[in-house]
């Protein structure tokens, strides 16, 4: 398994060294089965191949966080060092990190990472890089631990982004019910979406925030059951 998270180490961090090898591999895959085979059809694999190496500096990341998912072990890292680089993407400057990984078994380990071959699972469209010199969680092979996934849901900071989102439907509602307090429909959105945050996140969120909602939510109920009964 080592030698496997070696080569989709390799493919995540260097994705544009590796893109002739794709087309290459395809080709040689597709010359050997056409040989066995006697069927000159497998040789399309080569234009599979091309396909693939055009497509992989977007999502050879993305693959090695769910390969590192499915096989890994979990363990803790910390990013010690992030330096802005010249190069850019969508207009922004990459940035480089250094970070220490802590293995299960207590071993400290030192590895790399930009920000276009971070490997972050689950896979959005977004890069969320955790804050340098704050502890999150990953999952790596024991025998090749220099690959490693963020697992970002799974870190503070990746929980604390995930509250900030769903949170963003309550306060939507609730500026919508404030521009029209008599709206019942205003009223019911609110409800819900209250209700879906307490659901999801009573558990990880602000005590105080959770009884806030409570509280409000008891409230928007309780002045339905005084409507329905006027």
């Amino acid at each position: 398994m080592g030698a496997i998270s070696a080569v989709f180490y390799f493919l995540s961090q260097h994705p544009f060294l590796a893109m002739p090898l794709y087309p290459l591999a395809a080709w040689g895959i597709g010359a050997l089965l056409a040989r066995l085979t006697r069927w000159r059809g497998w040789m399309f694999l080569g234009v599979i191949g091309l396909i693939l190496a055009a497509v992989s500096p977007f999502f050879a990341s993305a693959v090695n966080a769910m390969f590192l998912n499915a096989v890994g072990t979990t363990g803790t890292a910390v990013i010690v060092h992030s330096e802005e680089t010249s190069s850019t993407l969508n207009d922004s400057n990459i940035w480089y990190y250094e970070a220490v990984l802590r293995t299960a078994d207590g071993r400290n380990v030192e590895t790399s990472f930009d920000t276009m071959s971070a490997s972050l699972y689950p896979w959005r469209n977004e890069i969320a890089i955790p804050p340098e010199g704050e502890r999150f969680v990953v999952k790596y092979v024991p025998s090749f631990p220099r690959n490693i996934a963020i697992m970002v849901d799974q870190s503070p900071y990746g929980r604390q982004r995930l509250i900030a989102r769903d949170r963003e439907p309550v306060e939507t509602a609730t500026a919508k019910l404030a521009a029209a307090p008599d709206d019942p429909t205003f009223r019911d959105d609110l409800r819900q979406a209250l209700r879906g945050f307490i659901a999801r996140h009573a558990t990880d969120a602000d005590p105080a925030l959770i009884a806030t909602y409570r509280a409000r939510l008891a409230a928007l109920e309780a002045g339905s059951a005084t409507g329905r009964r006027d």
